[in-house]
Parts: structure tokens; C-alpha cells; sequence
């Protein structure tokens, strides 16, 4: 028997936003179990013996995306894990390796229910009965307040399914499925190419569903309310609402809830405004791409109009670029983060990203301004892309091809010996921390 949707005991959210913050407490403390249900009422999904093709179905009409940088499609994920004719197992991704990125510890710490709802979920649609929720070890705030909510549902035996929370060291390639699932099973914290795939073969050797928090959180909105109503925000090919982390010169940087294809101009004024001229945005997070400020004034915040730019959402991360602070050393400083962030497993991101790095650091400090290292820089990123054993090397390359395009005009008074900026550098880096399984 598969699991079955319940009828709806509680009215939906407006159509318009805070949808997955509808609940939050103006307190800023996690938001319990009973007051959960009181303001959406009972999930009416129970897990059962087998997949559930209904709730596959409704998640496939909803249109979600994922909300972890992919953007796969939810529905298709769940069904390619259903069919695999084994127990499941439901990982729940919430490492956020991202340092600016702040969207996944803002759902966890606040709204930890919606996002145990929503795991409920995806375990009843692919026949799982255990869920392990991922937290990075930087965020303890959210680490507590899930295990409190995790420990609350034992209690009131609530949810029918096993929890477990899990810790991941704050890499940024950890939250890569396949290195949460390396990682999970006794590994090191290492990002793979090659088949099986999660789905196939994960955690323990079991069918892994991995999706990200946010993601998921939605998933215990459409059970409940529908993919119409889901889909009443957003655009046909882009539909619902999303977190955006929006930082750099605002009035008002933090977590956003906006609905897709708002405005970049719609977002600013969210945020109180700049609060200072800009350059530049950085759209998508440190895998993402620069975006000259003159060219996002009519833009909206959907991966159709951002792919033309050569950007994406991507993880949903957006920083406005003082005019002050010189584009090309904050490209540098991300440059060295990424070859640093390494997973240690193939010539590309070992040897490729730190040479790039290594003469875009030479670049912006004045130490190299040839216009045949100018050239080799160009020739070592064109070699580096689609050569790697996983993703990173792609998206490290993305970003600094994007930084020398966007920031033409300021590499070429570096490679003469000069520097626009007159500002700190404000992009967040922290030292890569290696681990040794």
C-alpha cells in the first residue's frame, strides 16, 4: 500500500509571500511542534509499505525545482529513486559550504517542523523510512534547533518515519550529493563523477534521495496545499518562491523570500536600496558568474533571462560589488578559496585551479603584467573546463572567466601596474579545512 495525502485541515498561505517563513516567530526562536500545526494543520502524509505514485505525481506537477544550485527537477528525482525496487533511505541536504549562504540555516533554525514535514514527504513518495538530515559544523544554531524538533517529534511519536541528524565538516564542496553520501558512509568528504549515483547506490549502499533543505520545505507545502497553489507564484517554466542570501552594499543584507522572476530592481528594494554605488553583481554564489551593474537593470531573477549573461541562481546567492572595492582582488581572493576548497582528486582542481589562482593573486597585487601571462591565465581556463573528476573545477572556472570578462577595464590597469579599488575586500573566505578521512 503506498502512502496516501489526508484531507487539508488547515488554510493555505496567501498565494503572495512569506510562504515558507509564513510561520516564523517574530522572537527569533525555532517554531515547535504545536504551534507548527497550528498554522498549517495536520500533513495528512503517512509512509507506508511502498513508493507512493500520487505524491510523485502532485510534486511533478508542482514544477519544483531544486533549490540547492541544480535546479533538477524534485518529481524526477523522486521517481528515478522510487523504481529502484529497494528501501531508500532520504537525505535531507542542509551542508550550505557556501559562506555567504545563509537561506538553509535560516529554514533550519527557525522552521525546523516544515522541513521534517517535507521530509516526511519526499520518505512517503519513494517508500524510505529513515531520513538523515545533514547540518554543517558552522551552524549550531541549526544543528540545536533541528535535533529539538527531531527529539520533540519522538516524543509525540509524530511523523512515522526515523530521524537522524548528522554533521558534516563546513567544506565547500560538501555539499555535493555524492560527498555527503562518501562522507555518510565512512568517506572523506569527496565529490565523484562516475556512476553509481545516489540513487543508484548511496549511503550504505542504499537508493539515496538527496535533496536540499529548502527544497524540501516545499515539498510540505505542496502535500498540503497543492501544485496550483504552488504554482501561483513564479513563472510556467519557473514556478513558487525561493530564499535569496543578498549581501554586499545593501541597506538591509540577510535572507530574502522572493517570489521567481521578481525584478533584481524589486529585490534592492526589498533590501532598503544600495547603500552604495556598484559595479557589479554576483549572481548564483561563488559557482556563479559577475554581472556588470549596468547590465541587470531590467533583469528578473529567473534562470532563462541570467543564462543570456552567462549567470545562473544557482545557489541563490546574490552580493552587490561596491564600486570602491577592485572586482579583479575580490575574484582573486575567491579564485584562491576554490583551488583551496579542493577535493584533492584529479589535475584540474589540484594543479589547474591552483596555477590560475596563483597568477590571478600574482595579477591583482601587482606582480605580473605581461600581456603573455595575460594570455596563459585565458589558455589555463579554457583547458581547466569539463576536464575535472567532478563539478568544482567547472564552477571555480565559471566565476574567474566571469570576474577577467566583467572586470576587463580594471585588469588591464593591473596588468599596467595599477588598482582602481579603494576599499576592503568584503567577499567572505575562510581557510580551507582538510579532512583527513
Amino acid at each position: 500500500m503506498s502512502a496516501q495525502v489526508a484531507p487539508r485541515s488547515a488554510q493555505p498561505p496567501p498565494h503572495d509571500i512569506p510562504r515558507l517563513m509564513a510561520g516564523a516567530r517574530g522572537d527569533g526562536k525555532p517554531v515547535s511542534l504545536s504551534e507548527h500545526l497550528d498554522r498549517y494543520g495536520d500533513l495528512g502524509v503517512r509512509p507506508a509499505r511502498g513508493a507512493s505514485p500520487d505524491l510523485i505525481a502532485l510534486v511533478e506537477a508542482s514544477g519544483l525545482q531544486g533549490r540547492g544550485g541544480g535546479a533538477f527537477p524534485a518529481g524526477r528525482k523522486l521517481r528515478a529513486v522510487a523504481q529502484m525496487n529497494r528501501r531508500p533511505l532520504v537525505l535531507v541536504n542542509g551542508a550550505e559550504g557556501e559562506p555567504m549562504s545563509g537561506k538553509d540555516k535560516v529554514l533550519m533554525r527557525y522552521m525546523p517542523h516544515l522541513v521534517l514535514d517535507g521530509a516526511v514527504v519526499a520518505a512517503a513518495a519513494v517508500g524510505a523510512r529513515e531520513v538523515v538530515v545533514v547540518v554543517g559544523d558552522d551552524a549550531a544554531g541549526s544543528f540545536a534547533a533541528m535535533q529539538a524538533a527531531i527529539d520533540e517529534r519522538a516524543r509525540r511519536r509524530h511523523g512515522g518515519v526515523s530521524f537522524r541528524l548528522a554533521s558534516i565538516p563546513a567544506r565547500f564542496v560538501a555539499g555535493e550529493e555524492t560527498a555527503l553520501v562518501n562522507w555518510l558512509s565512512g568517506g572523506s568528504v569527496k565529490p565523484l563523477f562516475t556512476p553509481p549515483r545516489p540513487f543508484e547506490r548511496g549511503v550504505s549502499g542504499s537508493p539515496t534521495l538527496v535533496q536540499n533543505v529548502e527544497t524540501v520545505a516545499n515539498l510540505a507545502l505542496i502535500a498540503r496545499f497543492g501544485a496550483d497553489w504552488f504554482r501561483a507564484l513564479g513563472t510556467i517554466e519557473e514556478p513558487g518562491s525561493a530564499l535569496v542570501t543578498f549581501a554586499g552594499a545593501v541597506a538591509q543584507p540577510g535572507v530574502y523570500e522572493i517570489p521567481l522572476g521578481l525584478s533584481l530592481t524589486g529585490l534592492i528594494a526589498r533590501a532598503g536600496g544600495l547603500s552604495r554605488p556598484v559595479s557589479a553583481f554576483l549572481i548564483g554564489g561563488y559557482f556563479g558568474a559577475w554581472v556588470a551593474a549596468e547590465d541587470t537593470s531590467s533583469i528578473r531573477l529567473l534562470d532563462s533571462e541570467l543564462r543570456p549573461l552567462g549567470a545562473s541562481l544557482g545557489g541563490r546567492v546574490i552580493f552587490a560589488l561596491p564600486q570602491s572595492v577592485c572586482g579583479i582582488v575580490e575574484t582573486a581572493r575567491l579564485s584562491r578559496y576554490l583551488a583551496d576548497e579542493s577535493a584533492g582528486q584529479c589535475g584540474p582542481c589540484v594543479r589547474g585551479l591552483d596555477a590560475v589562482a596563483t597568477a590571478l593573486q600574482e595579477l591583482a597585487w601587482g606582480k605580473r603584467n605581461t600581456r603573455h601571462d595575460d594570455a596563459r591565465l585565458d589558455r589555463w581556463l579554457a583547458q581547466i573546463d569539463g576536464r575535472g573528476a567532478c563539478r568544482h573545477p567547472d564552477g571555480a572556472a565559471r566565476l574567474i572567466a566571469s570576474g577577467l570578462r566583467v572586470f576587463a577595464a580594471e585588469r588591464a590597469r593591473h596588468a599596467a601596474g595599477s588598482c582602481g579599488g579603494t576599499g576592503k575586500p568584503l567577499l567572505p573566505v575562510h581557510a580551507a579545512r582538510k579532512s583527513k578521512r
